[in-house]
């Protein structure tokens, strides 16, 4: 008797495997359709870092206007929102920015700490905008209704960087455009013509 259950499960297990085998080769069928389908989603390119950061600030943004009161749609978004966002933001920042009675005001390596605020960096903000605008024309945005590219957004940020330039000490210069290789010996290949013309 004892032989029979031993030939009794033998014979359970092996219709289990074997069921268990079969749904696997069924599951493996139905992979293989799906495959072709799953392709692009798997072949599509992770995201650049700044792709990656655009849509970070673009859900910040969203989710600063749903939090509102009462909620603002991007429909009804304007550039005092985008003013409103840019300071709400400097209570996130990391960098010390002197205040007119503080001792350490102007100096660009301050010796010891001191109790001034700290607010979002310039350069930071200045790159946010930008990403901000690039992903509200993405999102269907007209750029003549972008409140990223409005001009009270660039007084604003030219302001910032000025107030921060004279509290830390630190002036921003700005870059001169580099010329290229090819305009140059162009220019220079054209003096001594010049130079021959003119005597």
């Amino acid at each position: 008797m004892s032989g029979d259950r031993r030939k009794d499960s033998a014979e359970g297990s092996s219709s289990r495997s074997t069921t268990t085998t079969m749904a696997d080769h069924h599951h493996h069928q139905q992979q293989q359709q799906q495959q072709p389908q799953q392709v692009p989603a798997a072949a599509a390119a992770p995201l650049s870092r700044y792709e990656s950061q655009k849509r970070r600030d673009w859900n910040t943004f969203g989710q600063y206007l749903k939090n509102q009161t009462p909620p603002v749609s991007l429909s009804q978004c304007s550039c005092n929102h985008v003013l409103d966002f840019l300071r709400y933001l400097d209570q996130f920042g990391k960098t010390k920015v002197h205040l007119h009675g503080c001792v350490f005001f102007g100096q660009p390596d301050p010796p010891a700490p001191c109790t001034c605020p700290l607010r979002q960096a310039w350069g930071s903000l200045d790159a946010l905008i930008g990403r901000l605008r690039a992903a509200y024309e993405e999102h269907g945005g007209s750029p003549e209704t972008n409140p990223f590219g409005n001009g009270a957004i660039r007084v604003y940020l030219r302001e910032v960087k000025e107030c921060q330039a004279k509290a830390r000490g630190i002036p921003y210069k700005k870059k001169k455009k580099k010329r290229n290789n090819s305009q140059l010996k162009a220019i220079s290949s054209e003096e001594p013509k010049a130079l021959k013309q003119s005597s």
